[in-house]
C-alpha cells in the first residue's frame, strides 16, 4: 500500500461564521469521519494545524531569511493534514471524497514517496 497525503485548504473565514452548534456539529463530523477510517486500518496520521500563519523560511543570495506567512494570494490556507495508506490515487480520491472537509474547502491528495 502506498501513503498518500491529504492536505486540507481552505478559507478560515468560513469556520468563523459557523454558530457554537454549528461548528459543534462540524467537528462530530470530521471525528466520525476519521474514526471511520481508523476502524478500516487507513489512517497513519492527521493533525489539524493552529490557525496562525506559521514561517516560511526562505534562502537567497546564501542569506536565510524568515517571515511570517505562508501568505498567497488567495484567502484560502493548509488547515490541516492526514495521512492515509491507499492502493492508487483513485482509491485516495475515493477516500476523501466523503470528508466533511469538502463542505468548507478543497483536499490536495499527493502520494508520499518512499526514499
Amino acid at each position: 500500500m502506498s501513503k498518500f497525503l491529504l492536505l486540507l485548504h481552505d478559507d478560515p473565514s468560513g469556520f468563523m461564521s459557523l454558530s457554537p452548534e454549528e461548528m459543534q456539529k462540524a467537528i462530530e463530523k470530521y471525528i466520525a469521519w476519521g474514526d471511520g477510517l481508523r476502524a478500516s486500518g487507513v489512517i497513519v496520521d492527521g493533525h489539524k494545524l493552529r490557525d496562525e500563519p506559521g514561517k516560511v523560511v526562505r534562502r537567497a543570495s546564501g542569506t536565510v531569511r524568515t517571515t511570517d506567512g505562508p501568505h498567497t494570494e488567495s484567502k484560502e490556507v493548509l488547515g490541516g493534514f492526514y495521512v492515509i495508506e491507499a492502493a492508487s490515487y483513485d482509491e485516495a480520491v475515493a477516500r476523501a471524497a466523503d470528508c466533511p472537509h469538502l463542505d468548507f474547502g478543497s483536499i490536495e491528495i499527493r502520494e508520499i514517496e518512499v526514499v
